[in-house]
């Protein structure tokens, strides 16, 4: 059997987070079956569909790895299709044309809401005579097509992730509108009439999907019924939840995967994580693995059917993994933007052995590419701003003094030619000169070359900004502000 899913994101939006992990499942349960992966555009909602959230959307997959095997295919270039299939409904008589108007249809539900019944279609046009379609048509009523639902029907199949699901043909609102109508006739598919289409004639094996869509299955079985289609493996994923258990939002900070990009995370970071949201590898231990690595364990006896709760602390956690085990060159390559846009002139102006020297400075305490940014500001400019508590540090006892010698022992080194080891020799050469204690002297080195009391290692950042000289100025700004 070859194993064929699709994901089938609607471009009426960027690439949220739920459907990225949507896309990862997929991807995981293609690649672990050595399957295809599909990508379909479903950009049937006309006034609500941008061109730019489709390029969004893929250059969002394509960023996380996630690429596809077929596709893109798009809804909107499929039509005559859809058309032919509602066609063949109407001609079996499984679907019919209904003239109800949308102010027949409110007063339905205004009925159905004072009796304390859920709103449904009643089904009130399904078998209309031609004479009475034809009074219809004189009014100039427009139409919408209406697939038959038998509501004595019981619905069942075995989901993967949740076992024996059941369903009723009486809860599923009355007869499926599954088109609307056009000047010429059969106009706009509707989702869950499109997609059982598009899935028949890709051949989709497997549809794994949010379990959001749960009552869209059970719709969908009775169409690729009507159809004598075979009906796929369905597969209902748990939703993301922030971490009060409630479905996640945008009032929980961002939901787009371009967005999370901006933030600072790495595709293979964000991806890992991802992949254990609602899915558990067989080592339970293990949390760092590549794409490569999930598909080759993944399958849904291990995919949760509680909702899985996104845990911004654990995603940084996992993020920092792969910012601190990666190369610098490839880590310069992906902080090269973000100081760019800040403006550092540094990008420009240092040559790359300089920069990588910074990166890899930087490096062992960054969770997210964006903490490069403040950290990395002290190098962008000759002299910086002393803080509350460094200005506190550089006012003790002492600290001049000691810093005036750490100037005299600087004016007999050539430009730039400090390192580790001569800026450590300076440093124990002042504090037996001047008879002050080494902590007091390397806080106030940090204070008045950083600006602040905390940060990267201070005798590795000594180094970078003596290349330039930037550290003796800084020196004799903190001893005469």
């Amino acid at each position: 059997m070859t194993f064929r899913v699709r994901i089938a994101p609607s471009p009426t939006g960027n690439l949220h987070i739920g459907t990225a992990r949507t896309a990862v499942f997929n991807w995981l349960f293609a690649r672990h079956h050595h399957g295809t992966f599909i990508l379909r555009i479903e950009d049937t909602d006309i006034e609500r569909s941008r061109p730019e959230y489709t390029e969004n959307i893929l250059e969002g997959l394509r960023w996380l790895g996630l690429n596809w095997d077929e596709g893109p295919f798009f809804q909107t270039e499929r039509l005559s299709i859809y058309k032919e299939a509602v066609q063949d409904l109407l001609d079996k008589g499984l679907a019919y044309r209904c003239y109800t108007t949308s102010e027949e249809l409110e007063a339905l539900r205004e009925s159905q809401k004072a009796r304390n019944q859920a709103p449904r279609y009643d089904n009130r046009h399904r078998n209309l005579t031609p004479e009475q379609e034809a009074e219809f048509k004189a009014e100039g009523r427009s139409f919408v097509i209406r697939f038959k639902i038998d509501d004595s029907r019981e619905i069942v199949w075995n989901d993967l992730v949740r076992g024996e699901m059941v369903w009723r043909g009486s809860d599923l609102g009355g007869d499926m509108v599954i088109a609307r109508s056009s000047e010429d006739g059969i106009g706009q598919p509707l989702y869950n009439f499109a997609v059982v289409v598009d899935d028949m004639d890709m051949q989709i094996t497997h549809v794994i999907r949010g379990e959001d869509h749960i009552a869209n299955t059970a719709k969908q079985i009775l169409l690729y019924e009507a159809f004598g289609a075979k009906i796929p493996e369905f597969s209902h994923t748990p939703l993301i939840l922030n971490m009060e258990g409630r479905k996640l939002s945008k009032r929980d900070g961002v939901t787009s995967i371009s967005d999370f990009k901006k933030m600072g995370f790495t595709p293979e970071g964000l991806v890992n994580y991802m992949t254990l949201l609602g899915w558990s590898p067989p080592d339970s231990t293990q949390e760092i693995f590549t794409l490569e690595e999930a598909a080759k364990n993944f399958d849904f006896e291990r995919v949760n059917k509680a909702g899985a709760k996104f845990d911004w602390a654990k995603l940084d956690w996992i993020n920092s993994q792969y910012i601190h085990s990666m190369p610098v060159s490839k880590l310069t390559d992906m902080l090269i933007p973000f100081w760019s846009e800040a403006g550092y002139k540094f990008t420009e102006t240092k040559e790359r052995p300089w920069i990588e020297q910074l990166v890899a400075l930087l490096q062992p305490g960054l969770a997210r590419l964006t903490e490069a940014v403040d950290i990395a500001k002290m190098f962008s400019t000759e002299t910086v701003e002393f803080d509350s508590e460094a200005i506190e540090q550089l006012q003790k006892e002492g600290v001049k003094s000691a810093l005036q010698a750490v100037i005299t022992a600087l004016d007999s080194q050539q430009l730039g030619q400090i390192n580790a080891s001569n800026a450590k020799d300076i440093v124990q050469q002042v504090v037996k000169e001047q008879n002050v204690k080494k902590g007091l002297l390397m806080r106030s080195l940090r204070a008045a070359l950083t600006g602040e009391m905390n940060g990267p290692d201070l005798i590795e950042s000594w180094v970078l900004l003596n290349q330039n000289g930037s550290d003796k100025l800084r020196l004799q700004k903190a001893i005469n502000p």
